[in-house]
């Protein structure tokens, strides 16, 4: 049988070091992507196991010279510049990562590789002001954030390869999803790291934006076992992976103080409701289809998703001893 060979795109980031340590544990040869201007150090411990490449999503002809070198059966497409916030400062990089990137590579697959199977990571901030709740794979995209409207662009255009091409590109929609290796600048681990700061002393306040907005929640190591589904499934598909469940920032807030027995966070927490120029305020997945064709379900909740941010250590493999 001939060994699975994947390659992952944003290797270095929270989704790309657990989905290589997943595929390590299937038993696949394991390639990534990195950036010279990532500076992955911090994260190289995580990717042990995995060869490296460099290159970078917005050139070309790197993106082939790696795909002609690895010959990968699978590439899976995190590479992203993943900042709603960042995207409003940078819409034309943004577009040209997320969007741009996209084509590169499913030219690259359509050229030299037909039979590569693609996972392409959509966002369910691609849904913006969604017009309906929950959001399932039916309902309309509505996006109001440079980052999301670049990848409404390449989601639509992974289809558009899938049904023209017959190029098997799988999309997932992935609603929040963390872990204690999530980047400081995103909200999650900004108001974990305030707690424990201001639990050991060395914080006394945390500056938040708007608290009313609701998100679904979920561990990252489980949304990348559905990215592994995907492609793994005998048809290419598109597919919301989400709890079910959407909680609010506050909520969010609330419980991580009170698990770290700082008791109320209004002691701590100054809001500042216009910090961001757009917020979606309002996202909450279905993952029936998730749950009824793949058979992935989620296990964390927030409360453990918490839990977990806390006192879980970052460099741990989830699936080192199973």
């Amino acid at each position: 049988m001939n060994k699975k060979i994947a390659l992952v795109l944003g290797a270095t980031g929270q989704d790309g070091t657990y989905l290589c340590e997943y595929l390590n544990s299937k038993g696949y040869d394991v390639h990534g992507l990195v950036r010279r201007s990532s500076v992955p150090q911090p994260r190289l411990p995580l990717l042990k196991n995995v060869t490296l490449h460099e290159g970078d999503m917005t050139d070309s002809s790197s993106l082939h010279r790696i795909m002609d070198t690895v010959c990968p059966t699978e590439v899976y497409n995190l590479a992203a510049q993943s900042h709603v916030g960042t995207s409003f400062n940078m819409p034309e990089y943004t577009e040209k990562v997320n969007l741009g990137g996209l084509v590169s590579l499913l030219e690259a697959v359509r050229q030299d590789f037909p039979r590569c199977r693609v996972y392409q990571a959509s966002t369910s901030e691609m849904f913006g002001k969604a017009l309906e709740t929950p959001q399932d794979e039916n309902t309309q995209f509505n996006p109001i954030s440079p980052y999301a409207v670049a990848k409404t662009a390449a989601h639509n255009t992974a289809k558009y390869y899938r049904d023209y091409y017959g190029i098997f590109v799988s999309c997932g929609i992935l609603f929040n999803h963390e872990s204690p290796r999530r980047g400081e600048e995103f909200l999650t681990q900004k108001v974990i790291q305030a707690v424990k700061n201001i639990k050991a002393g060395r914080q006394k306040e945390l500056i938040l934006g708007d608290l009313t907005p609701r998100r679904d929640w979920g561990y990252a190591p489980e949304y990348v076992e559905a990215m592994h589904d995907m492609l793994t499934h005998n048809k290419p598909d598109d597919y919301v992976i989400a709890t079910g469940e959407s909680h609010t920032v506050r909520e969010f807030v609330r419980e991580a103080f009170r698990q770290a027995g700082l008791g109320n966070y209004k002691k701590y927490v100054i809001e500042n409701v216009s910090k961001r120029p757009a917020e979606v305020t309002n996202l909450c997945g279905n993952p029936t289809k998730a749950f009824d064709v793949l058979g992935w379900k989620p296990q964390v909740n927030m409360k453990e998703l918490i839990t977990i941010m806390l006192n879980q250590n970052k460099y741990e493999n989830i699936w080192e001893d199973r």
